[in-house]
């Protein structure tokens, strides 16, 4: 039998089914295999988010980092499933390429941390142990802290290398779970990241700062939130500690009135014309006034110089703390004894400091006495290792994102490590990113009324272009009769018995401009406006005087682009929950 040929067609049409038949099975077998390694990967990923999970339950950072070092196995093996040929070719299919490509991607992030950024430190847990921050015999182990220096600096940028990468995948075709997961663990990179970072700052910073290169003096001002200045409140007491070694000493203490002297021979340097407009030479001048420029950059300095006069010496820097800061540490070091014979505690410090001592007694001099017992108590407590050390840490931490905790080095080389913290006291930044207010509040009745004022801020976006920030005043003092003259001013500045007089500066987001300003509360109230330009920013005065029970409402409307993010610095205050919010447009 003589076969029939085959016609060109017929050949053609073999072919065509032959692939068609070899391409489906090809891509049955890649999907099988794909979905096989999905679901093992997805195995190892949950066992290393278990892990994750339960490291961060436990407050001994040494162990936590010991537990965290096993997840090194299972990251390892989630991003060899998602990173072999057949996963990679599958990435650049429709629809399901862009997840498998965020599945690899996360994994293989979440790798590179385990082995460039969890490894590192847990080789060096133990140096990461309360114990190492523990003072023994009034010292503290700089050597120690400063050993964990390379293995935070390697974490740090691995975690900022993977949040950057995992922040950069285009969430737009994702699917609603896998959106949410990359979502979320984007985020937790980012706080770690933001935490290695610190810790890197910490182990750089801290060394020096105790004196293992050398003996170092650094003055400590003691703001009260009782009688508002820009950073917090108005310098009453000042002390100079030194330190060496790791060991801290308490060197010297004074009180604002020692500075008469100082504050008579005029300004101790020079501020910006910009800045003498807005406070006048009074920051330059008073040591009660060194937090008055919302920059401690520039208040640092001044206290500097105003100490080197009374005393001769020139600190390595300075540092700024409050009463709320003092109760953060009480929760670390508990109840200490005062000479007075009770106990200042977290629960009672700030009113004892702020308000109680006042009642108590009326000579400035004997209130300033019983400020620095107070600081001393909690210092020597401090110094004889009595805090738990990861209390301590929250403690330190809280304040300084509260902006309570301000810290200047006269070197600028050391200073340079803390760029971008809140310990530094900078005025709010505005970028690509966010746009940021600044409120900042300063008594102008010479008293301490400031202890009973409630402040509120709220910040709202009002259109592509607008912004609106509200501030509002709320007196909620006493009877004037019941106030101690030294509480009310006994109206030695011109302000009425029992009113508060106050002063907010309103400092505009960077390339911002005023559209228009509204005020409000109670008829009886006459604010006053007046304004200006510093540090590149409009800034805004709005000055108001409240009486017992009243309220002021200020709202400004600004012209700027729209950022992902709005919000405000403000004074912090004797209450942390009395922060800025989000809030509603107040202009139509």
């Amino acid at each position: 039998m003589i076969d029939t040929p085959r016609r060109p067609a017929d050949v053609a049409a073999r072919v065509f089914s032959w692939t068609v038949a070899l391409l489906l099975v090809t891509g049955l077998g890649g999907a099988t295999w794909i979905g096989v390694r999905a679901g093992l990967a997805a195995d190892h990923l949950r066992s290393a988010q278990a892990t994750v999970a339960a490291a961060t339950a436990v407050d001994d950072p040494s162990a936590a980092m010991a537990s965290l070092a096993t997840i090194g196995d299972d990251t390892a093996a989630a991003a060899a499933l998602t990173g072999d040929p057949v996963w990679r070719a599958a990435t650049h299919l429709p629809w399901v390429g862009p997840q498998l490509a965020a599945v690899s991607r996360s994994a293989a992030a979440l790798d590179d941390v385990s082995a460039h950024a969890l490894t590192p430190l847990a080789a060096s847990a133990s140096d990461l142990s309360p114990a190492a921050l523990t003072p023994v015999d009034g010292t503290i182990d700089v050597a120690r802290i400063a050993a964990v220096e390379p293995a935070a600096a390697l974490a740090a940028a691995a975690l900022r290398r993977a949040a950057d990468d995992l922040s950069g995948i285009d969430r737009a075709p994702l699917l609603g779970d896998l959106a949410r997961t990359v979502e979320q663990s984007t985020a937790l990179l980012i706080r770690a990241a933001d935490s290695a970072d610190a810790l890197h700052r910490a182990t750089e910073i801290v060394p020096t700062t105790f004196g293992a290169d050398g003996p170092r003096s650094y003055l400590v001002l003691f703001q009260n939130n009782a009688e508002w200045r820009s950073l917090g409140g108005v310098v009453g007491a000042v002390a100079q500690v030194d330190t060496a070694g790791g060991r801290i000493s308490l060197v010297s203490q004074a009180s604002s009135s020692d500075f008469t002297d100082v504050a008579e021979a005029g300004p101790v340097l020079p501020l910006t014309d910009e800045d003498r407009a807005l406070f006048d030479t009074r920051p330059a001048r008073f040591v009660q006034n060194a937090t008055q420029i919302p920059d401690f950059s520039v208040g640092a300095p001044l206290a500097r110089e105003m100490w080197r006069r009374l005393h001769g010496v020139s600190v390595d820097g300075v540092v700024t703390l409050d009463p709320v800061t003092l109760s953060y540490l009480l929760r670390a070091t508990g109840p200490v004894a005062l000479p007075s014979g009770e106990e200042l505690t977290a629960d009672n410090a700030v009113s004892l400091l702020l308000d109680e001592v006042y009642r108590r007694y009326d000579d400035p001099d004997v209130q300033d006495a019983f400020f620095q017992s107070a600081a001393t108590a909690v210092f020597q407590s401090l110094a004889a290792g009595r805090a738990d050390p990861t209390a301590l840490i929250s403690a330190v931490t809280r304040a300084g994102e509260e902006r309570r905790l301000l810290v200047w080095n006269a070197d600028a080389e050391t200073q340079a490590i803390l760029d971008g913290t809140p310990l530094q006291g900078a005025l709010p930044a505005t970028d690509a990113t966010r746009s940021m207010f600044g409120v900042y509040l300063n008594d102008g009745t010479g008293s301490k009324m400031d202890y009973y004022l409630r402040p509120e801020v709220e910040t709202a976006w009002c259109g592509p272009d607008r912004a609106s920030l509200h501030v509002e005043l709320r007196s909620d003092a006493p009877d004037p009769a019941s106030l101690p003259a030294y509480v009310t001013g006994g109206g030695e500045y011109g302000v009425p018995v029992g009113d508060a007089l106050t002063g907010v500066y309103v400092y505009l987001p960077e390339g911002a401009r005023l559209l228009d300003r509204q005020t409000g509360g109670d008829t009886a109230v006459t604010p006053g406006f007046a304004g200006g330009t510093a540090h590149g920013r409009e800034v805004v005065k709005w000055s108001v005087t409240l009486s017992p029970g009243q309220r002021a409402q200020l709202d400004l409307e600004v012209q700027l682009p729209r950022t992902a993010e709005l919000g405000a610095h403000a004074t912090p205050t004797r209450d942390p929950s009395e922060i800025p919010r989000g809030g509603e447009c107040r202009f139509p």
